[in-house]
């Protein structure tokens, strides 16, 4: 399940830094599958879906800091918990019940973003 950033957010971006998969963005910012991971052009994802790793995709919100559920693995792989959830002062990065996923899957997607 990925991470979601409900509209209770303050805007003081402590969540952003905390993100190893660089899944984490400003309100209104731009977002690409290749900040922050090894993406590169043209790769299909672990959901089957074709994407350009370094083409722009539009903000999810333009009001506050928002998760790219292709991006997030709640850490898995990197720490115990999510790294946005544990600093986040008013505590609204939250399970997306939108993007559910296993521990199995949130893991493949984390090395296929990081390969070793």
């Amino acid at each position: 399940m990925a991470i979601i950033i409900t509209d209770e957010c303050i805007n003081c971006g402590a969540c952003e830094p905390e993100c190893p998969n660089t899944a984490i963005y400003e309100g209104a910012d731009e977002w690409r599958y290749s900040d922050g991971t090894s993406l590169k052009g043209g790769v299909v994802l672990p959901d089957g879906k074709e994407v350009d790793a370094d083409e722009v995709q539009e903000p999810i919100s333009d009001e506050v800091y928002y998760i790219s559920p292709d991006k997030c693995t709640e850490c898995v792989g990197f720490h115990e918990e999510p790294q946005c959830a544990a600093v986040c002062p008013v505590d609204c990065c939250v399970p997306d019940d939108d993007h559910v996923e296993t521990e199995e899957v949130l893991l493949a997607k984390q090395r296929f973003m990081h390969p070793e």
